[in-house]
């Protein structure tokens, strides 16, 4: 079932052109089966690139050497008959160590897509930390997804500088990101985050850095439904 939305349109943040690629006369093969999961992996980063980080300066990210778009600065909202099915992610943290989603089923679960070349995501991560440690204890989990970090050892040293205490997902070619059902609150940039209810199902979708108080803002409500 698709979601029924309701979205606060923020300041629209200037769009960074993308050259289009070079024509080219030879025909186009056939993509082998084997090779489909590459392909659809680059489909999902390219949408990134679209619709994704920038520097401060609307410069290149450091670590994919690509200029990034920031979100569109719009939070929405999703009833709760019209969220969807449950959201499954399983694939292995920072350290190697497998996570799953489904293991906090029945608590809600807030879901930030980072990078550590990523200037916004730089500026919020220490509000993350802050709001994780209040809600920590009240049936709240938070667990991020490290995205087009090549080696994890620039995602591990980006925890380790903001102090960030919960796991996160390591996911450098977008795969796990693909995962999230076409049409769904899916993250659509970087950052991205997402609420989801205690039946693992996406309540809220921001894309755009939050401070403390935003991310208060839309972790409440949902906590506050009942089971």
């Amino acid at each position: 079932m698709r979601p029924r939305l309701t979205s606060r349109p923020a300041e629209q943040l200037a769009e960074h052109p993308v050259e289009p690629p070079a024509e080219h006369s030879a025909p186009r093969r056939a993509a082998r089966p084997g090779a489909r999961s590459v392909i659809a992996a680059v489909a999902v980063a390219s949408a990134l690139v679209l619709s994704g980080c920038s520097s401060s300066g609307g410069g290149s990210s450091d670590g994919a050497n690509t200029s990034f778009v920031q979100g569109t600065g719009e939070i929405s909202t999703a009833a709760v008959g019209h969220r969807g099915d449950p959201i499954d992610l399983t694939g292995n943290d920072l350290d190697g160590k497998s996570l799953s989603l489904s293991s906090y089923r029945g608590k809600v679960v807030v879901i930030n897509v980072w990078g550590s070349w990523c200037a916004p995501c730089q500026a919020e991560a220490a509000d993350f930390e802050t709001v994780y440690k209040q809600y920590q204890g009240k049936g709240v989990q938070f667990i991020g997804i490290d995205t087009r970090d090549l080696q994890t050892a620039a995602a591990q040293a980006f925890v380790t500088s903001h102090g960030l205490t919960y796991p996160s997902l390591y996911d450098p070619d977008g795969e796990l990101l693909l995962k999230f059902p076409v049409g769904s609150l899916n993250p659509q940039a970087i950052p991205s985050t997402l609420v989801l209810d205690r039946s693992g199902r996406i309540a809220v979708r921001a894309l755009e850095p939050l401070l403390a108080d935003q991310l208060s803002k839309i972790i409440a409500p949902v906590l506050a439904e009942k089971s």
